[in-house]
């Protein structure tokens, strides 16, 4: 089962929920959100609550929502979670982003055709290995990426996610910097030297 992030306004439930909320009294609000976006949703272009009766209860807020003061309040308090969620987000990025100009680890993604993620540290891969070879190889005998994807296809090689061979996942394996030492982050190269655990 894949989490969905609460301020995420297309998850199932949500959605359920505001197709449903014209038969409902009001709907109850554990905890103010950060996304402004959700109160469109909730309210008439007016700022009067659609379908629901008298609106909207908070159980940990006092706020009426029928009043143009309730409403005031209630943007007011979404803005400051908002501002909240927004520099968190700054700050985990960059810390992100240090590390991936210093050191050491590596940051989130996917292990590369050739290697594996292993506690932290990317470790080859042998069996893949020969295969990104195989490629470099290819590429060095002066064939295109398309007749490098076919040729790859043909004999029967797939790639990491066991997917077939096309001309753009083949100039990814090219271009990746990490088959020349280094490693890649948004854009920060950094020698993979420093992928220490």
């Amino acid at each position: 089962m894949t989490a969905i992030r609460g301020g995420n306004i297309r998850r199932p439930a949500y959605q359920k929920m505001i197709q449903e909320r014209d038969g409902w009294d009001a709907i109850l609000v554990i905890k103010m959100g950060s996304d402004p976006s959700e109160c469109p949703e909730l309210h008439g272009h007016d700022g009067q609550p659609r379908g629901m009766g008298e609106g909207l209860r908070f159980c940990h807020e006092s706020l009426d929502t029928s009043t143009a003061m309730g409403r005031f309040v209630m943007d007011i308090i979404q803005r400051i979670a908002q501002l909240e969620s927004e520099q968190i987000g700054e700050r985990v990025y960059m810390g992100m982003s240090q590390k991936a100009k210093q050191g050491p680890g590596i940051l989130g993604f996917h292990p590369p055709l050739g290697y594996d993620i292993v506690e932290g540290r990317l470790l080859p891969n042998e069996d893949e290995a020969a295969l990104v070879r195989e490629i470099f190889s290819r590429c060095g005998m002066g064939r295109t990426l398309e007749e490098i994807a076919v040729g790859l296809n043909e004999d029967g090689y797939r790639t990491k996610r066991d997917t077939e061979w096309t001309s753009t996942k083949v100039y990814r394996i090219l271009r990746n910097p990490i088959y020349a030492g280094f490693l890649r982050w948004d854009g920060i190269v950094r020698p993979a030297s420093t992928n220490r655990s």
